[in-house]
């Protein structure tokens, strides 16, 4: 392949759904200084923001999409369009289309020529004509609850397909995270969709920058012991990569944290269950021979990744309606505080018992490390009167949503019930949504793209 293709650049401006709305930015401006072809991605999207985004459309069918869309854009669409940075997102979720539609209507508000925006479709299998698809691939485990959502994790052709047609921003659903940025690649250096070691070096570089700020000391930072600096003004990470797929990661001049061996060692194994074996939707990706050089100040080059045949199957998600979950929190303090809200945790077991398991957490004592089944409040009261400031949490997940609401009204009557001096009691009840998985045949998932106009998709 001719090394004299310029390198393709890839910032990252947000690693989930709720991440900060002024990252964008410094990385659209690092990326146009760089004279280089650009694409700036956003990840928003998880498991369960899928489903939350299927709820959402119930009550409002133009809703479903990121709802931090206008406020991750409009700081940064101006300069994309102007300089011919593309964007590649997650962002539609349940309603790519509706988001489409509402960028379309941000660049008017802007005074921004129209982009041309394409959606990528083929991952929502929540419709009935796929609901024998479900069944057998999930055999007894098919929910007898309505299904929220179904969506599949597909890969980056479509996203390939659509920049090559010319898309100035690219609409997903639920494509794999690192895909993001593996369609941008194949589009930029036209790799083939079984070239298995470009196609696995870019989907490693994909899933270095899909968490945003992880990979430039966020997540990692640790004071005293993974020290990173300027963590209040964290730059977001840009990946260079070039035609052979090998990536080297750095982040806008100037913006905080940092990025060495360390940081990302610990993204390229994050939910990386088999070094050998990286599964995506596009390749199975091998960094057991991979490399990680520091080449410069906040640069890091990937090298040694090896690629192998896509698996065969496609990773579908189906989250379905599962009751009701209510929360109560209070809190006590000063003398024997800890004493007093582990009494308040027993009355309230003993009083919801019948409604099922009721977990019981003192937040700051015994939370993180506690268990669903509450067991400490069993144990003998070692070591207590040792908090003097205790925030008492108890949680029930109960199909019927009157019996769930009890737990919010018996958390409220401790303020006079007792014991004493609880107070700032907050509650709060939401639907509760189950998950399971299952894998189909990939022939069973057809995706492709559809460009949008003021019309809608064309």
């Amino acid at each position: 392949m001719s090394q004299h293709i310029p390198h393709l650049r890839i910032g990252c401006a947000a690693g989930f759904s709720g991440d900060r709305t002024d990252a964008a930015a410094p990385v659209v401006q690092a990326l146009i200084a760089s004279g280089q072809p650009a694409v700036l991605i956003f990840e928003t999207l998880a498991e369960r923001t899928l489903a939350l985004a299927q709820l959402a459309r119930r009550t409002q069918p133009d809703a479903g999409y990121e709802p931090l869309l206008v406020d991750l854009l409009q700081p940064v669409l101006a300069d994309c369009l102007a300089h011919g940075v593309r964007i590649v997102s997650n962002f539609g979720a349940a309603n790519p289309a509706g988001a489409a539609r509402r960028i379309h209507q941000l660049a008017a508000e802007l005074g921004l020529r129209a982009p041309r925006i394409a959606v990528v479709q083929g991952d929502d299998l929540s419709g009935p004509h796929h609901r024998a698809l479900l069944e057998r691939a999930l055999g007894p485990a098919m929910p007898t609850e309505p299904i929220v959502s179904a969506n599949a994790y597909i890969g980056a052709q479509a996203i390939a397909d659509a920049l090559r047609a010319g898309a100035d921003i690219v609409v997903c659903g639920r494509v794999a995270d690192p895909s993001l940025v593996l369609g941008p690649a194949m589009a930029h250096y036209g790799w083939a969709a079984d070239d298995w070691d470009r196609l696995a070096r870019a989907t490693m570089a994909g899933h270095l920058l899909e968490c945003g700020a992880q990979v430039t000391g966020g997540y990692f930072a640790d004071p005293g012991y993974k020290d990173v600096p300027g963590l209040a003004t964290l730059g977001y990470p840009i990946a260079e990569i070039d035609p052979d797929g090998h990536c080297t990661i750095t982040k806008p001049t100037g913006t905080g944290g940092c990025i060495n061996e360390r940081t990302v060692k610990e993204q390229l194994l994050y939910e990386l269950h088999d070094p050998a074996a990286y599964l995506t939707p596009d390749v199975v990706a091998d960094i057991t021979a991979a490399q990680v050089l520091p080449v410069g100040p906040d640069a890091v080059r990937l090298e040694g990744v090896r690629g192998h045949p896509q698996p065969p199957t496609l990773k579908v998600n189906v989250c379905f309606e599962s009751g009701w979950f209510a929360e109560g929190e209070i809190s006590y303090a000063g003398p024997r505080a800890e004493a007093r809200a582990r009494l308040a945790g027993q009355v309230l077991r003993e009083r919801l018992q019948g409604l099922g398991p009721v977990r019981v957490d003192l937040i700051g004592v015994t939370s993180v490390l506690g268990d669903d089944a509450s067991t400490w409040l069993d144990a003998p009261a070692a070591g207590l009167d040792e908090a003097r400031d205790v925030r008492l949490r108890v949680a029930l997940q109960h199909r019927d949503h009157a019996s769930a609401q009890r737990l919010v009204r018996e958390v409220t009557a401790l303020y006079t019930c007792g014991p004493a001096g609880g107070g700032g009691v907050r509650t709060a009840m939401r639907p509760r949504l189950g998950t399971v998985s299952c894998l189909v045949p990939r022939s069973a998932v057809v995706t492709g793209y559809q460009m949008w106009n003021e019309g809608g998709l064309q």
